[in-house]
């Protein structure tokens, strides 16, 4: 949860983008970095493996603006995507304020991505979390292949079968091309800081 601290007049939060492995989350941070380059405090921060993915998590310290006079800080990390990390997928989950979920648009990981969707609420709920009461943003990544006739499910059918009970913002994106990928952020840094206001009764 968010750390408030009135001392130093600080305020920092923790944004995940969790989904499927290989789904764009390490590209959307990649590309929120290279673009945002005077909002960051530090370097990012990337652990890859052998399969030369990022499989631990994407750091990046983001400062955006104040809030009641206090710096807001912003922590922007991703989890690993594939199956057997799942330790450490709910590790780098700890703590935080929102979450992005990356869904891969690609109709052959459909399961995938609701097998990571459970995981997510599962994860969050082992936390004392709500799926539905978190601020959570979907991104409907890789919209740009339609362009190249690789089969994508329609935004209708994500909308269905990912959004119609959590009825959370959504968005079409690319995280290669940067389609939505600055407005996925700044609706989910939105409805965190709002958040946080509101646990902090400011």
């Amino acid at each position: 949860m968010a750390i408030i601290n009135l001392k130093k007049r600080e305020v920092e939060c923790k944004l995940v983008y969790y989904g499927p492995g290989r789904g764009g989350k390490t590209s959307n941070l990649q590309y929120i970095f290279q673009k945002s380059r005077k909002l960051m405090t530090d370097e990012m921060i990337s652990i890859k493996t052998k399969g030369d993915l990022t499989l631990f998590f994407d750091f990046v310290p983001m400062g955006v603006g104040k809030i009641k006079g206090c710096d807001v800080r912003v922590q922007l990390y991703t989890v690993p995507g594939q199956v057997k990390y799942s330790s450490t997928r709910k590790l780098v989950l700890k703590g935080a304020d929102a979450v992005v979920f990356v869904a891969d648009s690609l109709k052959i990981r459909h399961e995938k991505n609701i097998l990571s969707l459970k995981d997510l609420a599962l994860n969050l709920k082992s936390y004392g979390l709500n799926i539905m009461e978190l601020p959570l943003v979907l991104q409907y990544n890789k919209r740009d292949l339609a362009a190249e006739g690789v089969p994508l499910m329609s935004v209708e059918e994500m909308e269905k079968a990912y959004n119609h009970q959590l009825k959370v913002p959504s968005f079409a994106g690319s995280a290669i091309t940067g389609e939505n990928v600055n407005a996925t952020l700044k609706a989910c840094l939105v409805l965190m800081l709002r958040s946080i206001k509101k646990e902090a009764g400011w």
